[in-house]
């Protein structure tokens, strides 16, 4: 008997496919599939965000290692990256924006988001609920821009962990 994969769950491997192509010139990779296995050992909210971030430095290493073999060579040989990216959780907690919420911050928050952006600036994906009340356009803009300045820090740790 085939295990299913429930609505979530299926939910979750299509952001985080999405994410991880979005930077990746998938015409240099060829006729290949890379599978990226996201386990989120130790987690208190913000799964899907540190499997984004964690899953583009497994995406990295894998490609590393298709470069050493000379996989690459015939178009270049650098990496077929086209940029870094990372994501976060953003919220508003007790009329307070918060970055990277935590399980019990993410449940009883007023509005959250998830902010998927490349290091250079573009936004992949922007998953966001108002949970009890519609929130302003300025709010919005207050959490994009605290998000992005978490995703500009989880970028450099990424580049120097990389040492890209």
């Amino acid at each position: 008997e085939r295990m299913k994969v429930g609505g979530r769950t299926s939910e979750i491997q299509r952001i985080i496919g999405r994410s991880l192509r979005s930077v990746v010139d998938l015409s240099r990779v060829g006729e290949r599939t890379l599978l990226i296995d996201c386990d989120v050992i130790q987690a208190d909210g913000g799964t899907r965000t540190a499997a984004i971030t964690g899953g583009f430095v497994a995406l990295v290493q894998a490609l590393k290692k298709l470069k050493e073999k000379g996989i690459f060579s015939a178009t270049g040989g650098e990496l077929p990256l086209k940029d870094f990216v990372a994501a976060v959780s953003v919220g508003i907690v007790k009329g307070e924006a918060c970055l990277d919420l935590e399980y019990v911050e993410d449940s009883s928050a007023e509005v959250d988001l998830n902010l998927v952006m490349t290091a250079s600036g573009k936004v992949v994906e922007v998953q966001g609920t108002a949970e009890k009340e519609p929130f302003s356009k300025e709010k919005f803009d207050e959490l994009f821009n605290l998000g992005w300045k978490g995703i500009q820090s989880l970028i450099q740790i990424q580049k120097d962990i990389l040492k890209l």
